[in-house]
């Protein structure tokens, strides 16, 4: 019975994947060529269908294929039993689903209170002279100093925590009375966890006796050792054109001169000419339509990146890609595995009527206090804004929106957080029962970091080193083991503290911070 499941589960994989490529322009470069082929003297009638398949695979498209198929499996859940509502796929928990739901609700009001105070419209066409003038500072936005005092952002990251402190499962009987099986921290929902044995069996390339860059790649380490033969494999790597092997590789690190081509192979990115063609469809849209959500990118790259020493410089490419993001209905479609649900507005005049619905902003997704975080240290690795758009999209619909949303996903922002508070309170105890008493519940600190993926707050160069570890374990849940090994380093001064803005001050710089050290401290030295 086991086996009969698994196979259905297979082929419902399959089956999946098959029609998700179906309409992919993969599919048609491999027709092309398997049509192309027949006039090849080594293609014969009687074995054609073996023929054909030797000429694909000798030509490199398998490869692709294999690559886009390792992409699809990475990027969108395993199928649901076949009777299973398709809510499921967005989120199998019913509380789960509600509190994001009124927390949308929520954004919507706010947004649409922002428009009848400011009596600006959602969207409007610009006039032709207004069209000319963005296109001719298109790539010197930053320059543009609009007013935009009266502008808010929709909502910042306390809010989201606030929301987050108060979800309760309704079949937990947890009752208001202290037991010993509430929960010390903010976070109050039974949801499964990793411990450390199961986080150092998941994260064993992270392990002391693997080479790592971050460690052994240091000036009192000689290349010869480990950082030498990493940039030759690195280099095998992209020569082979193997995404799942540069997922495997960039667990110990990305070597800097690689690192850009690396990123582009595991999300299977390869700026082809359709997808430059399509940017400039997504960029003619922003010339074309002023919408809201534009003041929200302008006021958030002004207050966040334009302020930051790393990434102030990479303003204009900032306003170029998070404006085209927001005109992008590709993104729609990671709605299909999200708990979320993206936003819909109607047409002036016929509010109610579904047929005048539209999803507003066109990609589905509002943007919040520090959302230009996500982009801007991948402007240190990719100058051509559409290959940098494209990269960007991908991390957000494999991993950024779980930042943002309600759910029990692993990787999402509710597990994330009971992962680093149990942590903490398992391994350094002592400092979270001091931190819960002076009024300063760790998470209250740690929550910006992990929503923003520690963008804005580490080194950039700690920061890649981070990400690059996100990307090959195709998980954020080393956001928290990270957030928890910042406050053990930092725990004898923690114990000191008095008051939740002294336990701040202590935390407030973490750009000198070394992160592989740290995780495997943490992870790998720690007494359990």
């Amino acid at each position: 019975m086991m086996m009969l499941e698994q196979d259905t589960g297979l082929s419902l994989a399959i089956a999946q994947i098959v029609q998700r490529l179906k309409g992919s322009s993969l599919h048609s470069q491999l027709e092309r060529q398997a049509r192309g082929s027949l006039h090849k003297p080594e293609i014969k009638l009687d074995s054609l269908k073996e023929d054909i398949k030797e000429f694909l695979k000798t030509s490199g498209w398998e490869k692709r294929l294999q690559n886009a198929v390792y992409s699809e499996l990475n990027v969108f859940p395993s199928p649901c039993h076949p009777a299973a509502p398709p809510e499921h796929m967005k989120e199998p928990l019913v509380y789960m689903r509600k509190a994001q739901g009124s927390w949308e609700k929520r954004i919507l009001k706010s947004l649409n209170s922002m428009c009848t105070e400011l009596s600006i419209p959602l969207a409007r066409k610009r006039p032709i002279g207004e069209q000319k003038e963005l296109l001719n500072k298109w790539n010197e936005m930053g320059t543009d100093e609009p007013d935009l005092s009266l502008f808010r952002p929709v909502y910042a990251p306390k809010d989201f925590l606030e929301v987050l402190m108060n979800l309760r499962n309704p079949n937990y009987e947890n009752g208001d009375q202290p037991s010993f099986r509430n929960h010390l921290g903010l976070i109050q929902v039974p949801l499964k966890v990793k411990d450390i044995p199961e986080l150092r069996d998941y994260f064993s390339e992270l392990g002391l006796n693997t080479g790592q860059l971050g460690i052994d790649d240091s000036t009192q380490v000689p290349p010869e050792l480990f950082e030498n033969e990493h940039v030759r494999v690195g280099q095998t790597v992209l020569t082979e054109q193997d995404s799942a092997a540069a997922q495997q590789y960039v667990r110990q690190g990305c070597p800097t001169a690689l690192r850009a081509e690396l990123w582009a192979l595991i999300l299977n990115i390869s700026n082809q000419p359709e997808d430059i063609l399509y940017y400039e469809q997504l960029k003619s849209n922003v010339i074309q339509h002023d919408l809201l959500v534009d003041s929200l990118i302008y006021k958030d790259v002004k207050l966040t990146a334009s302020n930051d020493d790393y990434y102030f410089v990479f303003e204009d490419y900032l306003y170029q890609v998070l404006l085209c993001f927001s005109r992008d209905t590709s993104v729609l479609e990671h709605f299909s595995y999200s708990s979320a649900t993206p936003p819909k507005s109607y047409i002036r005049g016929k509010l109610g009527l579904e047929e005048y619905a539209v999803f507003y902003p066109p990609n589905g997704v509002i943007p919040f206090h520090g959302f230009s975080m996500y982009v801007a240290p991948l402007c240190f690795l990719y100058h051509e804004p559409s290959k940098l758009y494209q990269i960007f999209r991908e991390m957000y619909v494999r991993f950024f929106f779980r930042l943002h949303s309600i759910s029990s996903h692993p990787s999402g922002i509710v597990s994330l957080c009971l992962l680093f508070e149990t942590l903490l309170q398992t391994h350094l105890p002592q400092l979270f029962y001091h931190l819960r008493e002076i009024g300063a519940q760790p998470l209250r600190i740690s929550f910006k970091w992990m929503v923003r993926a520690f963008s804005g707050y580490l080194a950039t160069d700690q920061l890649l080193l981070l990400w690059d570890r996100i990307l090959g374990y195709n998980s954020l849940e080393i956001l928290a083991v990270l957030a928890a090994a910042v406050f053990a380093f930092r725990a004898v001064n923690l114990m000191e503290v008095t008051s939740l803005a002294a336990a701040e001050a202590v935390l407030a710089d973490l750009s000198t911070l070394k992160v592989m050290p740290l995780l495997q401290i943490f992870l790998f030295a720690t007494v359990t």
